[in-house]
């Protein structure tokens, strides 16, 4: 390998921890069972449509006095949807027990995500190749992409390809839509007699995937610092110079846990919070109210600066805007197939937008700035909605907040940032490299057993490692019924933000303290070397649902 960091050079030599019931080795395990599950909602729905796979125990394993032998097998990785750091070594962990099992072992690398496994194109690992990314961030290994596996077309591919690679177990890592894929393949394998496993990893920065059995999702603790980072360096200009605003927009379309954990590690003065706005049914009106009187009341004090966090997805969560959204979403496609809409100017689509919406969303998308509205024009997402992520909503705040405030004498200057991609591909911290790693190796474990439609799971996250806890848990058990493209389908259901939970009540309980008084943290850069009280920092957002002592976590800061 040539041209790497001193960083990367040092991060390739980390050997990550893992729990001690996998510590002993692959061939060392037993496994106990919990009791039956079933899902989160739609009992009945989700039983019908996952006959073979519903309502399987969670399963917990414990290191064995006995030996195992394993005969040779190969086995499929996938890695889909948007990149989370410590994606390459869930995979490092994979591969580290599939050849530990049986050196005749063979782990194969669909490219660019599940399309691989539809399309046949992969790679072969080698210890050569696996070496070069071990403890490094991205998905760059093979690559990710968001073709759904949905369909029975695109399952009877998958199964010629394995069958042509002589796979018998695949592993997918990603969020809810990905693993709520996983689930609809291991129903359709163990249907169709096909002899293939599917194991799901648990990955999304956004912090959403989550329950008892699956503390967090890998990626939040690394992105949230890395965010950390950026918003304490931004507190220190703005402390500094005293003359601007910063507006910080930070990735979470459906869930706002990056932008409440991010706001834990620094105390901003303004944080919004999506779930907060929808239950209170905030308008944008009040949002603008609330912003501004804290703006007002700090330059009255000689304050005319300060920081405010904004999650992605708050402007689907205002009750107003949300609806117009849905609204829009509805007859865009439709619209998009009118030549006349599609070859219209701007201005003219804008009006063909307000004359197709009801009074009400109409009157809401007029109010709107234009660059807003051109934002909410673009190219839909995969489900054929608005990309949230596109809409500048903090620029659209900074300009309700300037008209609101002119001819009152309090002196304003904004500026926007938006924080994604920064965070997405960093350096895992060793949190994520740990757990990554041990989510990998043992995913594997699941498969030696036997095992299908499981996610895998490694719980008591806030303890050392060696106490971490390894098992897997029904991929069925964390589903309900969505609609999705006008149809009910069952998908991971999201795990938003707990407004009576004790990382919102967190937040609450300082807001007006961090509002009026400057209680910047500066968590600066992520450390890999040092005490451990610096390098295994855990997140507030784990501190705190895992019921940390809170002075074990001021004791942190």
């Amino acid at each position: 390998m040539t041209n790497l960091s001193p960083l990367q050079v040092e991060r390739l030599k980390y050997q990550p921890k893992l729990p001690s019931s996998l510590s002993e080795g692959i061939n060392k395990l037993t496994y106990s069972e919990g009791s039956a599950t079933e899902s989160v909602a739609n009992q009945a729905e989700i039983k019908e449509l996952f006959k073979n796979t519903y309502g399987k125990p969670t399963v917990t394993f414990n290191s064995s006095n006995e030996t195992q032998s394993f005969e040779q097998r190969n086995v499929g990785v996938i890695l889909s949807g948007g990149q989370a750091p410590g994606g390459h070594n869930v995979i490092a962990g994979l591969y580290d027990a599939l050849k530990q099992a049986n050196p005749s072992n063979k782990l194969y690398g669909f490219l660019g995500g599940p399309s691989g496994i539809i399309e046949g194109k992969y790679i072969e690992f080698t210890d050569e190749f696996m070496n070069e990314y071990r403890n490094t961030g991205g998905f760059d290994i093979i690559g990710s992409g968001r073709t759904k596996l949905e369909t029975e077309e695109q399952f009877k591919s998958s199964l010629e390809v394995c069958k042509k690679l002589n796979i018998s177990a695949v592993v997918i890592i990603g969020g809810d839509d990905s693993n709520t894929n996983a689930a609809l393949l291991a129903e359709w394998f163990v249907a169709n007699n096909a002899g293939i496993q599917v194991i799901g990893c648990p990955k999304t920065i956004d912090g959403d995937l989550k329950n008892e059995q699956i503390e967090i999702s890998f990626g939040f603790d690394t992105a949230t610092k890395t965010y950390g980072e950026l918003i304490g360096n931004i507190q220190r200009d703005a402390n500094s110079a005293k003359k601007y605003w910063h507006f910080v927009k930070i990735m979470g379309r459906s869930a706002s846990h990056v932008a409440l954990e991010a706001a834990l590690q620094t105390q901003p003065n303004i944080t919004l919070i999506s779930e907060e706005v929808e239950a209170k049914k905030m308008s944008l009106s009040s949002i603008i109210d609330y912003m501004t009187d804290i703006i007002t009341r700090r330059s009255q004090n000689g304050k005319n600066f300060g920081v405010a966090i904004i999650p992605e997805g708050l402007i689907e969560f205002i009750p107003e805007m949300g609806a117009m959204i849905a609204n829009l979403n509805d007859i865009m496609s439709s619209l998009e197939k009118d030549s006349h809409y599609t070859n219209a100017e701007q201005s003219e689509k804008f009006s063909i937008i307000e004359n197709t919406l009801s009074s009400d969303n109409a009157k809401v998308f007029s109010s709107l700035p234009t660059l807003i509205k051109a934002q909410l024009l673009m190219d839909r997402d995969p489900h054929g909605n608005v990309q949230v992520s596109k809409i500048e909503t903090e620029k659209l705040l900074i300009s309700m907040i300037e008209s609101r405030l002119k001819g009152t004498g309090v002196k304003f200057s904004a500026q926007s940032h938006f924080f994604g991609y920064e965070g997405r591909c960093a350096f895992p911290s060793n949190f994520d490299a740990d757990y990554c790693y041990s989510l990998g190796y043992n995913a594997f474990a699941l498969i030696t057993f036997g095992l299908t439609g499981y996610l895998s799971s490694v719980r008591n996250l806030t303890e050392p490692a060696s106490n971490w806890i390894a098992g897997g848990v029904p991929l069925t058990m964390m589903m309900n019924m969505e609609r999705r493209h006008g149809e009910m389908k069952p998908v991971i259901k999201k795990a938003l933000v707990e407004l009576d939970g004790p990382v919102f009540k967190q937040l609450a309980d300082n807001r007006e303290d961090w509002a009026m008084n400057d209680r910047y943290l500066f968590p600066g850069a992520i450390q890999y070397f040092g005490p451990s009280s610096v390098c295994d920092i855990t997140t507030r957002t784990l501190a705190l649902e895992q019921g940390v002592n809170k002075k074990v976590l001021s004791a942190t800061v």
